[in-house]
C-alpha cells in the first residue's frame, strides 16, 4: 500500500489524485497530513506537493466528464470532510476515466457512488440551515457580525448567497469550529483566517449601541407572536435542531 500525503487543502487532493495516475499506483490510499497516523512502518509514502496546473488539468478533464455539477457534487464531498473523502474522491475519478462518456455520478449501484450522494445531500441541508439561521449582531465599528459552528464546512458554499443579498452593508460570518470566516467590506466577499481563534469572553462589550435594543424587540416580537396552543415542540426541533438554538437571538 502507498500512501499519499497531501496539504488538505483542495488542489492539494487533485495533485494527489493526479499524480496516482502519473506514477500507476494500483493499491494506493490518499491522506491529508493533519490526520495521518503512520501504523505500518513499511508503509510506502509519498508525499505531494501541491501543483495547481496538475490540480486544474484533473479538474478540466472531469468538467468535460461529469459537467462542472458533477465537479460541484465532489466539492461538497470534500467540505463534508468525512474520514474517507479522499479515497471516495479518487473511486470517482477512476471511474470517471475508466468510462469518459458516462455521469458515473448517476451509478447508484456502486457503493462509493451512493456515499458521495448521502454526504451531499446532507452538505446540502446544512449549508441551507446556515443560510436560514445566520443572526447578524452589529458590533461597534457599524460591522454585522455572525458566529456559526456547522457540521460541515459550508462557509464556501453560502459565499455568493450572503454577497448576494447583503451589498449595502459590511458583515462578517466567523465559522467558530475551524477558525476562518468571510468579510465583506463594500467591495470585495473574501476569506480571512486569524493567527489565533476570535476571543469572545468580552464579546457583548462591542455591540453597537443600537444592538442590544433591536435584540429585545426581537424577542418580544417572538414571544408575542408565538401561539401557545399551537406549540408543538417535536415539529419545531425537527425544522430548527437544538444544535443551532445558542446562536438564535429569539432562544436566548
Amino acid at each position: 500500500m502507498t500512501t499519499l500525503l497531501y496539504d488538505d487543502s483542495f488542489d492539494g487532493l487533485f495533485t494527489a489524485v493526479f499524480e496516482v495516475f502519473e506514477y500507476r499506483y494500483k493499491d494506493v490510499e490518499i491522506v491529508s497530513r493533519e490526520r495521518f497516523h503512520q501504523e505500518n512502518i513499511f508503509a510506502e509514502i509519498h508525499e505531494v506537493i501541491t501543483q495547481i496546473e496538475k490540480s486544474e488539468r484533473v479538474l478540466n478533464k472531469l468538467e468535460q466528464n461529469i459537467g462542472k455539477q458533477g465537479v460541484y457534487k465532489l466539492l461538497k464531498v470534500f467540505l463534508s470532510e468525512d474520514p474517507n473523502l479522499e479515497n471516495l474522491i479518487l473511486s470517482a475519478v477512476r471511474q470517471s476515466v475508466k468510462h469518459p462518456k458516462e455521469n458515473i455520478l448517476e451509478n447508484f449501484a456502486d457503493p462509493d457512488i451512493l456515499q458521495i450522494s448521502k454526504i451531499g445531500k446532507s452538505v446540502d441541508r446544512e449549508r441551507h440551515r446556515m443560510t436560514a439561521f445566520v443572526r447578524f449582531e452589529k458590533i461597534q465599528d457599524g460591522v454585522f457580525f455572525a458566529k456559526i459552528d456547522p457540521d460541515f464546512n459550508v462557509l464556501p458554499l453560502i459565499r455568493k448567497h450572503f454577497n448576494d443579498r447583503y451589498q449595502d452593508q459590511k458583515w462578517m460570518i466567523y465559522d467558530l469550529r475551524r477558525n476562518y470566516g468571510l468579510l465583506y467590506d463594500l467591495e470585495s466577499c473574501d476569506f480571512f483566517y486569524p493567527d489565533e481563534k476570535l476571543n469572545f469572553s468580552q464579546y457583548q462589550q462591542k455591540f453597537h449601541d443600537e444592538e442590544k435594543n433591536y435584540q429585545t424587540l426581537w424577542q418580544r416580537y417572538f414571544t408575542k407572536t408565538n401561539i401557545v396552543e399551537r406549540k408543538n415542540l417535536k415539529l419545531h426541533v425537527q425544522h430548527v435542531p437544538k444544535r443551532y438554538w445558542k446562536y438564535l437571538t429569539e432562544k436566548w
